[in-house]
């Protein structure tokens, strides 16, 4: 096209012009695509020149060096080289050629990279086409690679021909082939040899190397692309770290974000009153209110000036988490600072103190506003409209909307629609309906109106009217779009009417209206719930087949109502399958996981998968802590309690009110009562309102270590306070006064609790009887035992065993072999205990045959003799002058690695010798010296 062009120098200037711009624009983008916008700009405005000047010229003139981006002396142009001042402004034919060629070269390379897998043969391909490569090729070849592994291994290859380390471009090019394929596996091996070499990233290379990882979400990894330049003493760009805070400020990352800020601070960089308020928001929001403050302070620190967005943020977060008067102090020192409240100050302020029941506070604050206004502002009145209907007064709610009428100006659709949700939620539907049709009037009700109404049908079980709104909407020219078929299904699932939601999942006109991802966790949590889990799974599948790719959510509903239904093999198979479809867990499901298996009593899988969340580099929040904790106290682990405790609070976590419950109760059942007690204490001190929970836990550790009067305070403290006591504290009081012999106030406090309408259990009677039959009160106790078969209490196998154990000892062995014959008739199995006591009982009755039969008939049934059970049994036979019988068991228990008692032993022996059975005396009598021996070397030990 160029050879043809210049043969016709008298071509009118209009095709001259056209013609050349046309070869430009093609130069243009190839210069832009391989070396990037700002040289490839520099170009168009010294190339438009020379095109405006040479309208006449028969020729246009190229020059290849003023594509390339290296000059003349081998220097990179943006770290001071320069261009030569011909190429720069001259096109020529010559040139051209040579820019072409070496195009050319690029590609004819790339494509001996990219044509197979890397080995000898590629190898050699690249001797044969370049024997020593250009630094400006090996960076045009690394510009187009896609393939992390194809460019690292031309990068070696290129480097093996050279004597001496590739340029810094070159180097850079690599990291940028890294950052667009967003793979970094050998990142910090290719930073390492940086540092040697004596040269970094470049502010553009890392700056890209974070933001494309940010643009996939993939934060962890952007915020370790930072870290491992920072290992090597590398600067990362500001931009690199300004980009990667705001990233995790959206997701609320505050640790990581955090770390980033004082990183920036310890490099030098200059952060700005923005940078602290990202922070700030964060902090605030999550409730972290001292954190929150110290950056304030240390920003006022660097002389920074709070300006008016600081101060919006500051009221608007510390009021959401319910430190309204902080947010009031911010908006008072607003105006001791020169500053000026705005519309968005005066409605956060508003919001949050309608959202904290401070409504006059809201009215005064609002009517200061509104009063010399002569536009109101919508969106205070709006926030006053929702406050009012909120607090139920929708006279004044309605008032406000006249009043905008009243200023010129028309209630908007947002301002009905706040109305609407308030009636609603107070259950007024008949009054939301009439204010739907009052609403036509000022403002045409939108999607979400209708939404609001359907939502309010769906929860009070009216389903047939909410079809019929629906049917409206459609009737409106608004066909219902996926978010009301949402609310359908997650409020009919709610409600416990899943046929109904899956029908409506059912009739979607998917070409209208296709399902998303909330569609189909609503329905499969909805099934799981009920039990359905196979149909819920079902519907994942269906899921997977329309392309929607289920998250974590959906994932956590399925392993939770597997486990629920004790299928936990299937809930473990869900986890797999979702880590083999590359669905990575977030910290709820993790949680939820960790706390399925530990109910499942899977303790070891409860620990590890705690491990798996620091593994997977998230943060273990406070229900983490908790849960772990609350399953390790009911596995029997409650010592570990104390350093968890104390790891989470190095971690920086909150306790709330279940986290403390959870706390106090680990170190009550490990015997730390006093640590319970301070904890109790700092609770309070906290704001956190103990409750029965807390309570019963520290009265139940005081009982069990005799604290029985502080015990017996605490109870009247959480009287005091109108905490509603529950039969678990009076159980705890009534044990813990009767195992220390205190039975006239365990009876008081018996007597109290029915008073109070409470029925005392099962356990609450067994501590009373454990009581009197420790006290010997035998009689009292059989009282007791009617009592409580009288108030419809059945008794379990250890109020049985309580019984039988008390006659035995007061020798009333017939009346105990009665309630022995009671408990097998109720279906009760005796345990070891039981046994062992009706064993002792039957044979010191001189019913010896009655009690080996016994003996014998538990070990049958599958029962496990105990240490207690073979002495008891080896004694009785022995004094019913049955030796050679209590010497089988005697060697029985030998070889089972029981201790046999002197006391056994000496019976067994003056047994013996009265069936002059001397070599089996022999026998127990070196075991009675040998048990003598040990004792005494005790004693003296």
């Amino acid at each position: 096209m160029l050879s043809s062009f210049s043969k016709r120098p008298s071509t009118p200037r209009r095709h001259f012009s056209a013609a050349a711009a046309a070869i430009f624009s093609e130069v243009n983008e190839v210069a832009r695509r391989q070396f990037g916008d700002a040289l490839a700009s520099m170009l168009a405005r010294k190339a438009g020149a020379v095109l405006g000047r040479s309208v006449s010229c028969s020729r246009v003139l190229i020059s290849s060096r003023s594509f390339t981006s290296l000059s003349s002396d081998g220097s990179s142009p943006e770290h001071g080289g320069s261009l030569p001042a011909a190429a720069n402004y001259t096109f020529n034919q010559e040139h051209f050629s040579k820019y072409d060629g070496f195009r050319q070269n690029v590609e004819e390379a790339c494509r001996i990279v990219e044509g197979g897998r890397w080995g000898p043969e590629i190898e050699n391909a690249l001797n044969m086409f370049d024997e020593k490569p250009q630094p400006e090729l090996v960076i045009g070849v690394l510009r187009r690679l896609r393939d992390v592994n194809q460019a690292l291994n031309f990068f070696r290859w290129a480097e093996g021909k050279s004597d001496h380390p590739l340029c810094p471009e070159a180097y850079n090019s690599l990291l940028m082939v890294m950052a667009k394929a967003k793979n970094t596996y050998c990142l910090e091996q290719i930073l390492g040899e940086m540092s040697i070499a004596g040269f970094g990233p470049s502010n553009s290379c890392s700056v890209e190397l974070v933001v494309s990882f940010v643009r996939v979400q993939k934060l962890r990894e952007a915020f370790d692309i930072i870290q491992t330049m920072r290992k090597f003493k590398f600067r990362p760009a500001f931009s690199a770290y300004t980009t990667l805070i705001g990233a995790l400020a959206a997701i609320h990352e505050s640790g990581p974000m955090l770390a980033l800020f004082q990183q920036m601070q310890e490099l030098g960089y200059e952060v700005s009153v923005h940078l602290f308020t990202t922070l700030i928001r964060v902090f605030a929001r999550e409730g972290r209110v001292d954190a929150a403050l110290s950056l304030l302070d240390e920003m006022k620190s660097n002389s920074l000036d709070a300006d008016i967005v600081l101060y919006n943020v500051c009221i608007d977060s510390f009021g959401k988490v319910g430190k309204v008067d902080m947010a009031w102090k911010f908006f008072h020192e607003m105006s001791a600072h020169g500053l000026v409240p705005d519309d968005v100050t005066y409605t956060s302020m508003i919001g949050v103190l309608c959202k904290a029941n401070r409504l006059d506070e809201a009215v005064e604050i609002f009517e200061h506003m509104d009063q010399n206004r002569k536009v109101p502002c919508v969106y205070a009145y709006n926030t006053m409209i929702m406050g009012y209907g909120s607090a139920g007064k929708f006279n004044e709610a309605f008032n406000l909307i006249e009043r905008q009428k009243e200023k010129g100006c028309i209630p908007s659709v947002i301002a009905y629609n706040c109305i609407i949700t308030c009636l609603g939620q107070s259950g007024q539907l008949d009054e939301a309906f009439r204010t739907f049709e009052e609403m036509k009037r000022d403002a045409v009700p939108n999607a979400a109106t209708y939404n609001i109404l359907i939502d309010r049908l769906c929860k009070a079980g009216k389903v047939e009217d909410a079809f019929k709104v629906r049917d409206a909407m459609e009737e409106a020219g608004m066909f219902p779009n996926v978010r009301t078929v949402n609310i359908m299904i997650d409020r009919l699932c709610k409600a416990r009417r899943v046929d109904q939601a899956y029908l409506i999942f059912k009739g979607m006109d998917h070409k209208v209206c296709t399902p998303d991802e909330i569609t189909f966790c609503s329905l499969i949590d909805g099934l799981g719930k009920q039990g359905r889990v196979d149909d819920a799974y079902r519907l994942y599948e269906q899921m997977l087949d329309s392309y929607e790719m289920p998250t974590a959510i959906v994932y956590t509903s399925l392993i939770r109502n597997f486990f629920e239904c004790g299928r936990k093999e299937d809930g473990h198979k869900i986890y797999k399958e979702m880590l083999e479809r590359g669905c990575s867990p977030d910290l709820v499901l993790l949680n939820t996981y960790m706390d399925c298996a530990f109910k499942a009593c899977e303790t070891e899988k409860g620990r590890a998968l705690f491990e798996e969340i620091k593994a997977r580099g998230l943060v273990p929040d406070v229900r983490s802590y908790s849960i772990l904790i609350h399953g390790l106290i009911k596995a029997g682990f409650a010592r570990e309690t104390y350093e968890l405790f104390y790891a989470m609070k190095d971690q920086g976590c909150i306790l709330d009110t279940r986290a403390y419950n959870t706390v106090i109760d680990g170190f009550c059942k490990s015997g730390k009562v006093n640590k319970a007690y301070q904890l109790l204490d700092e609770m309070k001190s906290k704001g956190h309102h103990p409750t029965v929970v807390t309570y019963g836990s520290v009265i139940d550790g005081l009982c069990k270590i005799d604290r029985l009067d502080e015990a017996y305070m605490l109870f009247e403290e959480a009287r005091s306070i109108g905490i509603v006591l529950n039969v678990v504290i009076y159980s705890s009081l009534i044990d813990g006064f009767g195992k220390v012999g205190r039975i006239d106030e365990a009876y008081l406090i018996m007597e109290e609790m029915m008073q109070k309408g409470l029925a005392p259990t099962v356990y609450t009677w067994n501590s009373l009887l454990d009581a009197l039959v420790k006290s010997e009160e035998i009689d009292e106790a059989v009282v007791c035992f009617r009592n409580m078969k009288e108030l419809k209490c059945t008794p379990n196998h250890i109020t049985y065993s309580i019984l039988i154990n008390g006659l035995c000892k007061i020798r009333k062995f017939n009346k105990a072999f009665v309630y022995w014959q009671e408990m097998q008739k109720q279906g009760l199995k005796p345990n070891t205990i039981t046994y062992t006591t009706m064993i002792s009982g039957l044979a010191k009755a001189g019913n010896i045959l009655e009690a080996k039969n016994l003996f014998e008939r538990f070990k049958a049934n599958g029962g496990v003799p105990d240490s207690a059970s073979y002495n008891a049994i080896i004694e009785g036979l022995s004094i019913g002058n049955r030796a050679v019988d209590a010497y089988g068991i005697f060697e029985e228990t030998r070889m089972k690695g029981f201790n046999i008692h002197t006391k056994t032993c000496v019976a067994l022996l003056d047994a013996l010798h009265k069936a002059e059975c001397l070599e089996q005396a022999a026998i127990v009598g070196a075991v009675l010296r040998e048990t003598a021996k040990s004792q005494h070397a005790a004693k003296h030990w």
